[in-house]
């Protein structure tokens, strides 16, 4: 089959690798369907290192099932799934906590002879703790919102859970990235009253306004805090989402955030260092809070209103490609010709 590998910063080719095959009675092979590009994806697209072996890529996929192992007993051949950005047995502690991005026995795509899914077909280790099955026939117009499921609408959502936005909040949302805009669209699900997004690509903060956002903030740094502060009288915004990763998106985040408002962070961090004393959080008494998305634990309840129509996180894939073209969505994304570049295997 043909599967997607990053050789190094900016070397992504595809390349043909054996079929998936099961090796464990918990495992299940899954045809993809649909597949997709990560802003997360480009921090090694800009920084890994030489690899000759190749790092599989992807992960984010929706597929068919086409084998399973002995033991898998909630899935069977021709089962319609979301494949979570992370696998899990669905039974440690820690899983049943929710919490399934630590799970004891899991792990992620692309790592530790699991392959990415970026790829026609892909093994998933535990595949009843990993796999959501979605009730048939499922209409392939749902497919791309389908998708958002297996990682940044679930991530989106996890920002907005981890801050506790609730009814009459004011959000700030530091990011228009697909996660971003997740998390407005969140955001506004769970009642925000204002949502200030910072951004700065038009066509993006204009699909933002149309997820919820009420207020747009283009300017960066200093002058970006300082509008958001005019914005909320001074004072900051009680719940601050960031979606970006980057310190100066941390150090955004601590300038506009309320004393006693709450950071949550979902953009993977690039950095290992950053300001949490006095004057930054201790002081005004700011909680830090976030992490990777246990998606998983989400799915089940965002995927009622995805089926009916009631929401349509889909929208924020803005091209196309084939297996072949990967590369080339890359270099799009890297870009920002794109917001969000869906695969079609």
């Amino acid at each position: 089959m043909r599967a997607t590998f990053m050789y190094g910063a900016g070397d992504v080719r595809i390349d043909e690798t054996p079929d998936p095959a099961i090796r464990q009675p918990t495992d299940a092979v899954v045809r993809v369907l649909r597949a997709c590009i990560c802003g997360s994806d480009l921090h090694p697209y800009h920084s890994l290192p030489s690899t000759p072996e190749g790092r599989p890529m992807g992960h984010e996929f929706i597929g068919v099932v086409e084998e399973v192992g002995s033991d898998v007993a909630t899935l069977r051949k021709g089962d319609f799934v979301i494949a979570p950005f992370a696998w899990s047995d669905g039974t440690c502690e820690f899983c049943r906590e929710g919490l399934q991005t630590s799970c004891l026995h899991g792990g992620f795509w692309g790592g530790n002879g699991i392959g990415g899914g970026q790829a026609e077909a892909v093994r998933v280790p535990l595949a009843d703790g990993t796999l959501f099955k979605v009730p048939g026939p499922v209409d392939d117009a749902l497919y791309p919102a389908l998708l958002t499921l297996s990682d940044v609408y679930g991530t989106g959502h996890h920002a907005a859970i981890r801050a506790g936005v609730t009814s009459g909040d004011t959000v700030a949302v530091i990011g228009d990235g697909a996660v971003g805009l997740m998390a407005v669209l969140s955001a506004k699900q769970l009642g925000a009253e204002r949502i200030i997004l910072m951004g700065r690509h038009t066509v993006r903060t204009d699909l933002g306004v149309e997820f919820g956002a009420t207020d747009i903030v283009a300017e960066r740094g200093e002058e970006g805090i300082a509008k958001v502060r005019e914005l909320t009288g001074g004072r900051g915004a009680a719940k601050v989402l960031e979606a970006v990763g980057h310190m100066p998106a941390y150090e955004q985040a601590v300038g506009i955030v309320r004393p006693g408002g709450i950071i949550s962070r979902v953009g993977v961090p690039q950095y290992d260092d950053a300001a949490v004393g006095f004057a930054s959080l201790f002081g005004p008494n700011v909680t830090l809070t976030g992490g990777p998305a246990p998606v998983r634990a989400y799915i089940e309840e965002l995927l009622p209103a995805v089926l009916d129509g009631t929401v349509q996180p889909g929208k924020v894939f803005d091209r196309t490609v084939g297996l072949d073209e990967v590369p080339e969505g890359y270099k799009a994304m890297d870009a920002r010709e794109a917001l969000k570049v869906l695969v079609r295997p």
